[in-house]
């Protein structure tokens, strides 16, 4: 579908429209960038980035998401990360949940109507806990590779990933895509093998979701296992899982069609 002359002339005209801005939220100024779509009165998708993550390194799936999906698509980097404004170190051991106490405010002022939150790792677990909350104007929720519960396979990945940072070579690539690539990575870092962590749990905000869920979990994924979708499966009212074979931390990079394919259709199902 993407490599059609039609679509085609409609990647260049995105090319050209693409906004790259900031908000302030809450004192933070924080970037946004913007990939508009070609679909009208069609749901905005809201992107949550990863532990590690800002907008320039969702790279350019979410130029091909608003290409396959038609819908516009926002991403934001959050204080510390990006070319966001920095925030204060240690994050407290409950900053997912007050990221999610956040979102209202983003969308509000993003100026979103209509809109569907998808989450990558960290950035899934804070669009889990503000669709636990009630969102009027939530349509959907996408999920790659959440984190409802602290596992050992995690805790293992986070201090190998501590190591290399320390050796320096993960400093210097961080350095690329963040202003300060220290508040980036200890800010994730220390939260989570911080002891008082280990217990973090939010699966209780499952039931809660009033929207319909899509949720990927890759099975060589170093960060979680397929236990962290198997809760959706059990919890949720109306939640469409799926474990892709041979496929790590990253399924929207790694599997890029295949995920792309599900979100397509995904939202195409959504009500308006």
């Amino acid at each position: 579908m993407r490599n059609t002359a039609a679509n085609f002339a409609v990647r260049s005209i995105m090319q050209v429209s693409e906004q790259r801005s900031s908000i302030v939220i809450q004192g933070f100024r924080l970037e946004t960038h913007l990939w508009p779509g070609t679909v009208p009165r069609g749901p905005t998708l809201l992107l949550l980035h990863e532990g590690l993550g800002c907008i320039a390194l969702w790279r350019d799936f979410p130029k091909l998401l608003a290409e396959a999906t038609g819908c516009t698509v926002i991403a934001y980097s959050r204080a510390g990360y990006g070319n966001s404004e920095p925030c204060k170190l240690p994050r407290p051991l409950d900053y997912m949940e007050r990221e999610a106490d956040l979102l209202e405010d983003v969308v509000n002022a993003l100026k979103l109507d209509s809109y569907v939150l998808l989450g990558h790792s960290d950035g899934g677990s804070i669009a889990a806990l503000a669709a636990g909350c009630e969102q009027s104007r939530l349509r959907g929720l996408i999920l790659l590779a959440p984190h409802f519960f602290v596992e050992d396979i995690s805790l293992r990945a986070i201090r190998a990933a501590t190591e290399v940072y320390a050796s320096g070579e993960l400093h210097d690539r961080l350095q690329r895509y963040h202003a300060d690539p220290d508040i980036a990575f200890h800010g994730w870092s220390g939260t989570w093998l911080d002891p008082g962590f280990r217990e973090w749990d939010i699966t209780n905000v499952i039931p809660n979701w009033q929207c319909p869920v899509l949720a990927i979990q890759g099975t060589e994924d170093p960060y979680g296992t397929a236990a962290q979708i198997e809760v959706i499966e059990r919890a949720a009212a109306q939640a469409e899982t799926h474990l892709l074979p041979a496929c790590g931390h990253a399924p929207h990079l790694e599997t890029s069609d295949q995920v792309l394919g599900l979100i397509t259709t995904f939202v195409g199902g959504l009500s308006p």
